[in-house]
């Protein structure tokens, strides 16, 4: 522009400046908005399929001798475990004490095979058709919970609602109830007292960690 200001004088160099602006925008404004629909289409959400989840456990029952028959009855069902924790006491609530009667045992564990999100109301499903399999006089001996793990959440399923759960089908409902986050789980308002205890947290980071190492074994 200061090449035509300099040969053309102040009121001629306005009108060939003014000129050559209106030819840069004439043919850069189409090219603008294809660009600006470019980046709309990029920053917009686009639906995708989630990485799948690793599938996790809690069983408590005041009868040891269950544990190893209700781990190969899920083994069978839902592949290989590849954790357990130690067994441990339940003494939380006694909200399961009249029905469970007392003295519960817990245990945590996960499984090889990783899962879709939306198969977890299914497997609460199948899970309560076992607690029902193994009652006596229509009272659970054991409890089943199972939930998924993934990079940044631990998801339990449940058959009652409230403000924090979001409905999955078949009756069933799922629940964030750790966040992952600083290098560690950490537990929400509403987090079970067992599941936010230090030894509960150790056992989900180390869960996690197996899960990681799978999806980095998949280049994921």
């Amino acid at each position: 522009m200061a090449d035509i200001i300099a040969r053309n004088g102040s009121f001629s160099a306005y009108l060939a400046y003014s000129g050559h602006l209106a030819k840069i925008l004439y043919y850069s404004i189409p090219i603008c908005k294809f660009f600006y629909f470019l980046y709309k289409i990029n920053a917009m959400g686009v639906a995708k399929t989630p990485v799948r989840v690793k599938l996790i456990t809690a069983i408590f029952t005041n009868q040891s001798k269950l544990f190893p028959t209700l781990e190969a009855e899920l083994e069978k069902k839902y592949g290989e475990i590849d954790f357990k924790s130690p067994v441990f006491g339940f003494d939380y609530t006694d909200y399961y004490r009249d029905e469970m009667g007392p003295d519960l045992k817990k245990k945590f564990m996960s499984f090889e095979n990783l899962i879709k999100g939306e198969e977890l109301s299914t497997i609460k499903t199948f899970t309560n058709a076992l607690e029902k399999k193994y009652s006596v006089k229509g009272k659970r001996t054991i409890n089943i919970d199972p939930g998924y793990i993934n990079n940044c959440q631990l998801v339990l399923a449940s058959t009652k609602n409230y403000y924090h759960r979001i409905y999955l089908g078949k009756g069933i409902f799922a629940e964030v109830t750790l966040f992952f986050k600083e290098k560690t789980f950490q537990p929400l308002p509403w987090t079970y007292p067992d599941y936010k205890i230090g030894d509960s947290i150790s056992i989900f980071n180390k869960i996690r960690e197996i899960y990681r190492k799978q999806l980095a074994a998949d280049g994921l």
